[in-house]
């Protein structure tokens, strides 16, 4: 049996023909991060405005003694977009079979993992014991199975949650317009997608099989969940499976041509590192430090000045405090990352990678209050 190739669309995958992934593909291989000098970074920070060549200075090996002064700039932009407000969401994962083969994921469908899948019922509990903690958003997660999350199980979700919360995000499969319409018009807002890396032949040697193996249908999700309706899209790379300079660069261009595109889209990036999981570390995974997780997340600040930023439970709660009062907008609380784990009614399946901060809801809040900042848990009101 051949393996499919990554690069082509498979049947049933609509090809928009966007022009983006060309322009960002091509971007990212010219970059050379070790070319900028400490004069390109002090002109990159001096700059009111902060241009493609400007941003790759920011995420250049070049900029790690300036940090501090980066830290400092994105901190007023933090403060110029956002003021001291930290918003705050937990994701809910609803199943965890998946039909992909990552490398690097614990819901690899090679692995042998507790599977779980909740039912409406299930569901519902949950998302009540999560309403209960006073969070107005929630973001729904799968595993990426159409089998066992079909796009109609996915919208049932969608439609329990518009019941508890405000805001509701999917982390789920890449689909096609029609079916982000429907998952729309089911209460969904927002729709977040990581590319892990945009290296394609790293993305290629990771991704073993199943639909996440084709590149380009996956790049393009964003664009797709737009075009579908969907009030924002986020980004991320997961910094580690590949040159992690290089991949941060490509996430910030695709959401900046997107935002240019979309002008009424709101742009959100996730910073995800490697995290442990069931299944072993690539062999060349790189190793990034929280020095230069956090260059990556002031590069985004300053970049994208509008942009949400959100710090996930992968980080530790010292690294967490410091990224929401310095870049970071957006902070994860009473986090599980497996299934059925918000109430004690589901049954349980395993978690996707383990995390670091297991902060209450009430935790993360009181923490961001003696920051001197203010936890929100809703920031947008239909009417």
């Amino acid at each position: 049996m051949s393996m499919i190739n990554h690069l082509e669309y498979m049947d049933g995958m609509e090809n928009i023909g966007s022009d983006i992934q060309d322009k960002v593909i091509s971007q990212m291989k010219s970059y050379i991060p070790e070319s900028y000098s400490a004069e390109d970074v002090t002109s990159a920070i001096e700059s009111p405005i902060c241009t493609e060549e400007d941003f790759k200075a920011l995420l250049s090996p070049a900029a790690e003694p300036f940090l501090e002064d980066i830290a400092q700039k994105a901190m007023r932009e933090r403060n110029k977009h956002f003021g001291n407000s930290v918003y705050m969401f937990t994701p809910l994962y609803i199943s965890n079979y998946c039909e992909n083969q990552c490398v690097y994921c614990g819901f690899n469908c090679k692995n042998t993992i507790r599977r779980a899948k909740l039912n409406a019922e299930e569901i519902e509990q949950e998302m009540k014991a999560i309403a209960e903690t006073g969070l107005q958003e929630i973001l729904i997660l799968t595993g990426e199975s159409r089998k066992y999350s079909d796009i109609k199980y996915i919208g049932e979700a969608c439609k329990t949650a518009r019941k508890y919360f405000r805001v509701i995000g999917l982390e789920v499969y890449p689909v096609n317009t029609d079916e982000y319409r429907y998952l729309h018009e089911c209460g969904a807002d927002f729709v977040t997608v990581f590319q892990e890396t945009y290296d394609s032949d790293s993305y290629a040697q990771l991704h073993l099989g199943g639909h996440k193996r084709v590149f380009p249908y996956r790049f393009n999700a964003q664009e797709r969940a737009l075009i579908g309706g969907m009030r924002g899209v986020g980004f991320a790379s997961l910094s580690g499976l590949s040159d992690f300079r290089k991949d941060a660069f490509a996430a910030g261009l695709h959401a900046h041509l997107i935002q240019k595109k979309y002008p009424h889209a709101e742009i959100a990036m996730s910073c995800p590192r490697l995290r442990p999981s069931k299944s072993p570390l690539p062999v060349n995974t790189v190793n990034v430090t929280e020095r230069q997780l956090l260059q990556i997340i002031c590069a985004y600040r300053i970049f994208l000045p509008y942009a949400s930023i959100t710090i996930s439970t992968r980080e530790c709660e010292r690294f967490r405090n410091n990224a929401v009062k310095i870049a970071a907008t957006k902070i994860s609380a009473g986090v599980n990352v497996g299934i059925g784990e918000h109430s004690d009614s589901a049954d349980k399946g395993d978690e996707q990678f383990e995390i670091s901060d297991p902060r209450s809801v009430t935790q993360v809040y009181s923490a961001v209050e003696e920051l001197g900042m203010q936890p929100v848990m809703q920031e947008y009101i239909y009417v």
